[in-house]
């Protein structure tokens, strides 16, 4: 028995151990033949640390072409991989910990004192992990174990429905839902991402995003990866690193704040981008005027894509044919995809607007020890019920006009309002909160805070003592103090009232 996301991912590559993995911004090469090796060290080292299959890593490092063979290295071994975003604070860390019980958690050097009583507690080996510099200089304690661990490691075997990774989605109640990935989930994603975007072993991939996140880890590595082809792996979004490794890329993937901020530079221009075979952006809506303006600035037209953290890719624009501009395109190959009224559950026809349900091989298993939860999310004929809403065009196209539950995306990020809400209400002087998304030009959306306070409060002073509490992308840009806020007859508080009341707030189109 093969392990099937890592020998199916590798399976091009390791035909030319020399040909070129990654190329990074501090010079080195990185070829498929390092990936061997490298993830070899690794997955002896975790092992050693008493990794055994089906155990998580849980990892919260900053990005580098060692965190991505980290990654590797976990399924190799026969782990499940549990990616955390750099910006969660240990109150944050501390749940998903206690949540996920890992057998090891990896962290910054910066930040293992704070963090490892918080492992200890939860019953992980802590290890860290930085940014490698020189031969001369640590770059954390599971690098140097590596280091020393041997090259060659026998691959555990892991069938397709064995678990490969689980992502922490936040809950609509406060509580972070573990989304379990199988082997096959990310495996059949990956070919049929390469094969609907044409990607070969000549595609170099611009690598910007990061990769804790569905999109830069398995959407963007694992397509390119499973192709056999190469990236420039820089560490984040950066215009002037953008435009300086654009001539030798083919491929770039992004979020919209991504593209509107190249839209504001003088360099993106038809010559600048004449060589590049595509553009993809996902992770939050795409504004049409965004898709229009980069079309007219280098004669390219974004191809956008929808897919969520329980499923990865669920449609995609065509690669031939028309991309139109406000939808997410077609449903991929072998995923199914409806549009049912989200109360009765009954299926409508194209035209009408409903809940997106969908079903295939990509869609996750459920959700990390909540039975109830993922029964709620399935419907009895499989299809999972994704929260979103929108409709079928006469043309088949797929377009989202909303979201369920409130959900903000803000520059790709998901925040679920009544995570941020628990925490504004536990503030002194705090009655209540509800808190929405409003338009932002830069980040698609921005977080509102709306508060009913029983004493006078300070703005800034509100936001302040959210910074230790939330994570960056969470925290409200603007905390408006109300009187009450607007409910139904029911008594539930219509956000579409403060959405509207604020919609202009933040200087958003």
């Amino acid at each position: 028995m093969t392990n099937t996301l890592f020998d199916g991912l590798l399976a091009a590559g390791q035909s030319e151990p020399s040909r070129r993995f990654a190329l990074l911004p501090d010079g080195r090469h990185y070829s498929y033949g390092d990936v061997e090796t490298v993830s070899a060290r690794f997955a002896n080292t975790l092992v050693a640390l008493g990794l055994k299959p089906g155990d998580r890593v849980a990892v919260q490092v900053e990005k580098s072409i060692e965190a991505l063979m980290l990654y590797l290295a976990t399924v190799r071994a026969g782990g499940v991989f549990l990616p955390l975003n750099t910006a969660y604070t240990p109150a944050e860390i501390e749940y998903f910990l206690t949540d996920a019980r890992p057998a090891v958690f990896v962290c910054d050097p910066r930040r293992r004192d704070q963090l490892q009583p918080i492992a200890t507690a939860a019953g992980a080996a802590i290890e860290t992990l930085g940014i490698w510099r020189s031969h001369e200089e640590s770059a954390g304690s599971l690098s140097d174990k590596a280091l020393a661990a041997s090259e060659r490691f026998e691959t555990v075997a892991r069938a397709p429905d064995d678990l490969a990774a689980i992502l922490y989605t936040s809950g609509t109640t406060g509580r972070s839902k573990g989304a379990m990935l199988s082997h096959g989930n990310l495996l059949s994603n990956a070919e049929v991402l390469r094969e609907t975007w044409r990607f070969s072993a000549d595609d170099v991939l611009l690598h910007v995003l990061p990769i804790f996140h569905t999109h830069g880890l398995f959407v963007a590595s694992n397509t390119v990866t499973i192709a056999g082809g190469s990236m420039i792996f820089l560490p984040k979004f950066d215009a002037d690193e953008v435009f300086k490794y654009l001539p030798k890329a083919t491929s770039m993937m992004g979020v919209p704040t991504f593209y509107t901020r190249l839209l504001d530079d003088p360099r993106l221009n038809r010559d600048s981008t004449a060589h590049m075979r595509l553009f993809t952006s996902g992770s939050a809506p795409l504004l049409a005027e965004t898709h229009r303006a980069f079309e007219a600035a280098t004669g390219q037209r974004i191809l956008e894509r929808y897919g969520m953290t329980e499923t990865n890719m669920n449609t995609s624009n065509p690669y031939d044919g028309e991309r139109r501009a406000g939808t997410v395109g077609f449903p991929l190959d072998g995923t199914e995809l409806r549009i049912a009224d989200p109360e009765s559950g009954k299926i409508l026809p194209d035209g009408e607007i409903g809940v997106i349900e969908v079903k295939g091989p990509n869609v996750f298993s459920g959700y990390w020890q909540m039975p109830e939860k993922t029964a709620a999310e399935f419907r009895a004929d499989g299809y999972f019920i994704t929260g979103d809403l929108g409709f079928v065009d006469p043309d088949g196209y797929v377009t989202i006009v909303g979201r369920g539950k409130d959900l903000v995306i803000t520059g790709g990020y998901n925040v679920y309002p009544k995570e941020v809400e628990l925490v504004i209400d536990e503030l002194p002087g705090v009655v209540e909160s509800a808190v929405i998304g409003v338009p932002h030009k830069d980040f698609g959306e921005g977080v509102v805070g709306c508060v009913v306070a029983k004493e006078p409060l300070e703005e800034d002073a509100v936001i302040a003592a959210l910074k230790d509490k939330l994570a960056r992308f969470k925290q409200p840009k603007r905390i408006v103090f109300v009187d009450e806020l607007p409910r139904n007859t029911m008594g539930k508080v219509q956000k579409n009232v403060l959405r509207e009341a604020y919609k202009d707030l933040l200087g958003g189109a």
